[in-house]
């Protein structure tokens, strides 16, 4: 297409001031993946009951919003199957609805992220999301195809019975004729509960277990175009944009409308000497026509405001001149008819009518066929006719916005749709044997979907409760003439066991005054032990806490707990007796000791303690990495725990590889957060835990240097390198970070 002429300002005319412009070219990339058998694309495998149940509800929708469901009563099967299906819908996959369809939308995307962060790679959840998206695409259209063929198949079988026969065939010849409606309404479903799972669950796990990506790639994904072939639906651009021309004729197609902001780019002096490629990155950012011509609202405070207003006029003059102003105007005032009249009159058609006289005599009479009131249509035609001044300047920048952000997402679409080429989605068994021996698969499967023969354990976590001072506890309980048992039962034992199941943590051992728990970490599993047992650790404490508020208020002694968390990176062992098994494992050993509390070093602690409720310091020896073991002659090492969780070094590496950790420097000035126990080098680490489906905990870590002290008084003699690790379960810790303290000012 020819470009068309600029318009030119009149020579007295002072150009207005020039903002920055943001330019911006969307783009997809891969890196360190492993080409397919074809050596051109990345060969993809989802899970085949996903992809079936997928089939499944998708053809749901075709049938839905195609209205031939009544087809399809009496049959056994609802949905046409898909070289997907495993087995004919049972009656229980008939009654699923939406939410199974979003249920089933976050098991396979959370399968394809656990991939990325197994392996380390970002570029495995974009091409996974792409293989979903993909798959989507072409099994909506199949499964159009199918539901077609299975429409003419029931036509057949009820030959002979002519008067049910006229009736179905109707509903069946507007189910043809609507395909492309059809479509987009069943699309626009799909990308409604991707939207939600990616601000509900998907984002915060991918921010939790990648760290921040850049949010512009993952934008495209949140395109509402994404789903349609070609981004040219009258339906979806009037909801979302702008409703434009479609026929040569129309003054306000897509291409033209392109240029002419083009055109009005160069007319302000953007663009100089390159060409309309580039320029048009300018297009891909909606901020910038707020920047250039703002809304139009009347205010003309500031000199900014005025230069907004002096470019509107030059963009308003220009769609005037190219005889675009009255489509525009048109286009907008014919979106609220749509819900009135579409899809009985076509929506250019109604646009049309609001400009022209025929076509509006011919529009009212199809309005009159289908009962319907005209009052709407010609109100509309009066507001098109009596549009001036101020309300085409709207217009006019509401045009620019609306451009700007089609153009950024048609782009989007076409990056995507390039993406798209670059992956083989594998079906056949052979193609897919051949991929997965030679390294070139990538499978995405949920954790249900997996070989009995990954079950086994490959890494597990400890954690250890142990309470304060429980013989005194004891003791003091039974001189009240009060049962320890049943004390330690109700307000210990039992609130814990009722967590357990939430994190899938088995007991191991219990004793009077302590609880050993162990989360086991099996193959092809989130790989995510310590951090959720970081996160029932925090919870146990919490619990406690509450309890304690209970007790005290009934004049019954409170319950101190000291929690140590240490992880090994192996499968435990086991004894048995008789029926019993008895885990062995070097991480008991080591929860064992995280979990103590030395009685000399709480007294000379506890007074100093703030908001930290761990601490760690060396007697004897040299206190550096070099020295001897823990618990040797030369070194030994005192906890003070009590309301603390203490974190193992390798526990804290391994968090590091489960989640993305961020340093945050915790404020040296708030109150509690400094003392001769703390050291002034700390280190924080906050982190989110993925817990369930839309389910996260915050975490905040604290690393601090071993101090070593004199065995006599426990003075400080000096920091060594050597550190322990708290997983932080006082309030005070979280309200102090930036957006905790925001939220709770702004209350």
């Amino acid at each position: 297409m020819p470009k068309l002429p600029i318009f030119r300002l009149r020579s007295s005319e002072p150009p207005p001031s020039r903002p920055d412009l943001k330019f911006f070219g969307p783009s997809l990339s891969f890196s360190n993946l492993q080409l397919g058998v074809d050596n051109l694309r990345y060969d993809v495998f989802l899970s085949a009951r996903v992809a079936a149940d997928l089939s499944f509800h998708l053809a749901r929708y075709i049938a839905k919003f195609g209205e031939v469901e009544s087809l399809f009563e009496a049959d056994a099967v609802f949905a046409p199957h898909s070289r997907y299906d495993l087995a004919p819908a049972s009656a229980a996959k008939l009654k699923s609805g939406p939410a199974d369809l979003k249920g089933l939308l976050v098991s396979i995307h959370l399968a394809i992220l656990n991939r990325a962060k197994a392996e380390g790679n970002p570029s495995i959840d974009l091409l996974g999301r792409l293989a979903v998206l993909k798959f989507i695409r072409a099994e909506l259209q199949a499964q159009f195809a199918r539901t077609l063929e299975q429409c003419r198949r029931k036509m057949k079988s009820m030959e002979g019975m002519q008067a049910r026969l006229v009736q179905r065939q109707e509903i069946v010849s507007s189910f043809q004729v609507r395909k492309k409606i059809i479509l987009r309404r069943a699309g626009q479903e799909m990308f409604r509960l991707l939207r939600e799972i990616e601000k509900e669950t998907l984002g915060r796990t991918r921010r939790s277990l990648l760290g921040e990506l850049p949010a512009e790639v993952y934008r495209l994904f949140l395109n509402p175009l994404i789903l349609t072939e070609d981004g040219r639906d009258d339906y979806l651009c009037a909801e979302h944009y702008y409703m434009f021309g479609n026929f040569d004729k129309d003054a306000d197609r897509f291409p033209n409308l392109r240029q002419f902001a083009l055109n009005f780019l160069r007319e302000l002096g953007y663009g100089e000497g390159i060409e309309d490629e580039h320029l048009e990155q300018a297009l891909n950012v909606p901020e910038n026509a707020n920047v250039l011509v703002g809304t139009a609202s009347g205010e003309d405070l500031t000199p900014e405001d005025r230069s907004r207003k002096d470019r509107l006029d030059i963009w308003t003059r220009i769609l005037q001149r190219e005889g675009v102003i009255a489509h525009v105007i048109a286009s907008y005032e014919a979106v609220p008819l749509l819900r009135e009249y579409a899809p009985k009159v076509n929506p250019q058609q109604i646009k049309n009518a609001l400009m022209y006289r025929e076509e509006a005599e011919r529009v009212e009479k199809m309005v009159a066929e289908s009962r319907l009131s005209s009052d709407l249509l010609f109100a509309a035609i009066g507001r098109v006719a009596s549009c001036r001044g101020s309300e085409r300047s709207r217009f006019a920048a509401r045009l620019l916005l609306d451009l700007f952000c089609y153009h950024r997402d048609l782009r989007g679409l076409e990056t995507v749709s390039a993406g798209f080429d670059s992956i083989n989605l594998v079906t056949e068994p052979k193609v897919r044997e051949l991929s997965a021996l030679n390294g070139m698969l990538y499978e995405f499967l949920p954790p249900e979907d997996q070989k009995p023969a990954e079950d086994r354990v490959v890494h597990h976590v400890i954690l250890k409760a142990d309470v304060r001072d429980s013989s005194k506890l004891t003791k003091s309980l039974m001189e009240k003439g009060m049962n320890a048992a049943s004390y330690f039962s109700l307000n210990f034992y039992d609130p814990v066991n009722k967590l357990l199941a939430k994190y899938g943590a088995t007991k191991v051992f219990l004793e009077g005054d302590a609880i050993i728990i162990a989360l086991l970490e099996r193959e092809g599993e989130a790989m995510l032990s310590v951090g959720r047992t970081c996160v029932l650790a925090w919870e146990v404490v919490n619990l406690l806490r509450e309890y304690n508020d209970l007790l005290q208020r009934s004049g019954l002694p409170a319950l101190e707990v000291g929690l140590g968390i240490a992880y090994q990176d192996s499968a435990p062992l086991y004894l048995m007796d008789g029926e019993h098994r008895i885990m062995i494992s070097d991480a008991i050993n080591d929860s064992d000791r995280l979990s103590s509390c030395n009685k000399q070093v709480r007294k000379k602690v506890a007074p100093d303690a703030g908001v930290f409720q761990v601490y760690s310091v060396v007697v004897g020896g040299s206190g550096s990495a070099d020295a001897s073991a823990e618990g040797s002659t030369e070194e030994m090492r005192l906890n003070y725990n009590v309301g603390g969780i203490c974190l193992s070094e390798p526990a804290f590496l391994k968090l590091q590889r489960e989640i993305s950790l961020v340093p945050w420097e915790g404020n040296k000035t708030e109150s509690g957060f400094n003392g001769r126990w703390v050291d002034e080098e700390r280190e924080f680490f906050v982190g989110t835990v993925p817990i369930a489906s839309g389910i996260f905990r915050k975490i905040v870590i604290r690393k601090n240097r071993m101090a070593q002290v004199d065995v006599r008084d426990l003075s400080l003699l000096r920091w060594t390198d050597r550190y322990y690790y708290e997983v932080c379960a006082n309030p005070a810790v979280y309200s102090a970070l930036p957006g905790e303290k925001s939220a709770a000012a702004s209350k």
